[in-house]
């Protein structure tokens, strides 16, 4: 494999680009029209325009970027996460042109990213799963004694999705049929798919996931966990490996049942199977993400493995080259998303041009970045606009090099999530582990950010310069397909909004 396209846009593009150069692969992007101009689009050896900067006119047409993965010669195509990524039939679609798509077979990707499908394998396997139905609802009469019999509060969940779409919390058999109805119609508008399933409702779960590992020679191994209960909306903010709470038993255990679901569904590359966790320990099977995850990097640093490039390795028929046993948690590592959301207005996505932008540095700090000082963020994609990550020694040690990270941070020009990552780092709950993923709703409020994310006056200064400054380049084209000039303006009417740390 020596040509590969990555069908994806910003960070998760450019970290995947990296590893493929130093594997000395071509790196072939696909960009819209808002990505004419980015980090990734320059990066790559060649780049091809795909369409509109809405990404279903772009990153979601499959036949689109099967074209141009034709046309430029490539061997490989690797999805990223999000956009295709879990698309069986674009896997299908790979397949069927000649190419190989980096990560699992069509088959693994429907199974589990059907929830009913994922529990029933679960089931056969034996993994623990949290008490609820196994098969679809329909019947609101049928559904509300069922709920009766598993108890209040339950869980309504959307069996064809995720990101907190189609999800309800009942509290009482009073509102379960109204609930009901909510969810089926949100699902059925999300994922064209209003089924939905019963959960007993954990009242204080951690939600923790076991990386894995499998290759087409029947190997499958687990490269330990990762704690990622402080949420927003059901969606991850802050990551880290290992748990604070985890036995070197529940560990294993988890491990084992991870390998489990993998073996299932005669898993291939890199996946994660996500568990919620009570109060006691008590762990169930929640989902499988068939996909590289966001927060790999603080799996890749704990472990000293490159999961794209074993992914690679893995797609081209390669064996993995270690067993288990060879596997060693080196220190910890702690991730922060850093989102362009205002935490002081419930997390509301901003939009806006990165004036000031400079990313923290030293031992231990990794920034994954899609932008550069200067560039807008889009309104039409995910906000993020960085991971940061830090490794230490102790889980006591990342947190302090979070926070200096942290500080070290400089962002003007759009609101952003770096002094909600500090005061998380510095509450006590964080500190001793002892949280949940009702951290937000129990600890945080608006009024405790407010009064410490003013700008200093240098930074305002420094932000007045750049805000009038205009930057042309024009470089040359790298090779057939590219339009590869820059301009990075920022408006001399900039209105300072950042927070700033």
């Amino acid at each position: 494999m020596k040509k590969v396209l990555v069908a994806n846009r910003g960070e998760i593009a450019l970290r995947i680009m990296r590893s493929l150069k130093e594997m000395g692969i071509i790196t072939v992007a696909v960009y819209s029209e808002a990505d004419r101009n980015a980090l990734f689009t320059r990066y790559a050896d060649e780049a091809y325009f795909i369409g509109p900067s809405p990404s279903n006119q772009s990153y979601l047409i499959q036949e689109k970027i099967i074209e141009v993965a034709k046309n430029a010669g490539v061997e490989g195509i690797h999805p990223g996460y999000g956009f295709l990524s879990e698309n069986a039939s674009f896997s299908a679609l790979v397949q069927a042109n000649g190419m190989t798509f980096i990560g699992p077979n069509p088959e693994a990707i429907e199974m589990m990213g059907n929830k009913l499908a994922a529990k029933q394998a679960a089931l056969i396997q034996n993994v623990p799963l949290v008490p609820g139905t196994a098969e679809p609802i329909s019947d609101t009469k049928e559904a509300s004694e069922i709920a009766k019999k598993i108890g209040f509060p339950v869980l309504i969940k959307a069996a064809a999705g995720g990101g907190g779409k189609g999800m309800r919390v009942v509290e009482n058999e009073e509102e379960f049929e109204e609930q009901l109805n909510r969810a089926q119609s949100e699902a059925l508008n999300a994922f064209g798919d209003g089924s939905v399933f019963l959960e007993k409702y954990v009242a204080s779960p951690r939600h923790i996931e076991i990386q894995v590992l499998s290759d087409t020679q029947g190997n499958h191994l687990y490269l330990f966990e990762r704690d990622c209960s402080v949420q927003r909306r059901h969606q991850k903010v802050i990551e880290e490996a290992p748990s604070g709470v985890l036995t070197e038993e529940i560990r294993h255990k988890m491990g084992e049942n991870a390998v489990k679901i993998a073996k299932a569904c005669n898993y291939v590359g890199a996946g994660t199977v996500e568990f919620i966790m009570d109060e006691k320990l008590n762990f169930y099977f929640l989902e499988m993400n068939t996909r590289l995850q966001v927060e790999h990097p603080v799996t890749e640093m704990i472990t000293g493995l490159d999961l794209v490039k074993e992914q690679v390795k893995i797609a081209r028929g390669e064996a993995i080259s270690f067993k288990q046993e060879d596997l060693k948690i080196n220190g910890h590592a702690i991730e922060l998303r850093v989102y362009a959301e205002d935490p002081t207005n419930n997390f509301l996505p901003d939009i806006g041009t990165l004036s000031v932008y400079r990313t923290p540095d030293g031992p231990g700090i990794r920034v994954d970045s899609g932008y550069e000082e200067g560039q807008t963020i889009p309104v039409f994609y995910d906000p993020m606009i960085a991971k940061m990550c830090v490794h230490a020694p102790t889980r006591k040690d990342a947190i302090a090099k979070m926070i200096r990270a942290i500080d070290d941070f400089r962002i003007v020009g759009v609101a952003n999530t770096l002094a909600f990552g500090k005061f998380v780092m510095e509450h006590e709950a964080f500190s001793s582990a002892q949280f949940d993923t009702h951290f937000v709703a129990k600890h945080f409020s608006p009024e405790k950010l407010i009064e410490n994310i003013n700008p200093s006056q240098e930074e305002m200064d420094i932000a007045a310069l750049v805000s009038v400054s205009y930057i042309k380049k024009d470089t040359p084209a790298k090779k057939v397909g590219i339009v590869n000039n820059q301009h990075i303006q920022t408006t001399s009417n900039w209105k300072l909004r950042s927070r700033m740390r």
